[in-house]
């Protein structure tokens, strides 16, 4: 599993990426990753925020490779995963009492606002096998919650 070696803080607040409507839609999106790079041509959009953890981060890893390492070349990869596990969330252990500060850390995961693009297939990848790669990848990150019937969105870049 991928965990950063070092950070500034042990523990860390809660970021917001769910809630809200037009009002804040601005600070819900993404700042940047928003686009495919030039290298690239497919891509997975999230249409809504969620957090994602280090073993669904690992499971997309794995089925991507799986499906695309025929078409590598040398060591050169195609394919890009985006996010990061950065952020630890904590958990306090069963039957312990109120108090005495915050728990240890549970697992790491990363917080996908509107618009990122979580993983990138290059041109070398069939638009079929990238389009089926994808819908399976789906599968392994978190389900939809509220209103949004597609929680993530598969996008192509035209030239």
């Amino acid at each position: 599993m991928s965990i950063p070696k070092k950070t500034k803080y042990r523990f860390q607040h809660q970021p917001r990426y769910f809630k809200g409507g037009k009002n804040n839609y601005h600070y819900l999106s993404a700042k940047g990753n928003k686009e495919i790079k030039k290298s690239n041509k497919y891509g997975l959009q999230a249409q809504q925020g969620a957090e994602i953890t280090e073993q669904q981060i690992k499971a997309v890893y794995n089925i991507i490779s799986k499906h695309t390492k025929k078409f590598a070349v040398g060591k050169h990869k195609p394919w890009l995963i985006n996010i990061y596990p950065h952020i630890p969330k904590t958990k306090k252990p069963l039957e312990v009492r109120m108090g005495s500060g915050k728990g240890s850390i549970d697992k790491w995961k990363a917080v996908v606002k509107i618009g990122t693009v979580i993983a990138e297939l290059s041109d070398k990848v069939p638009k079929d096998v990238a389009y089926e790669t994808f819908k399976k990848t789906i599968y392994k990150l978190p389900k939809n919650k509220g209103k949004a019937k597609n929680k993530y969105k598969i996008i192509e870049r035209h030239e």
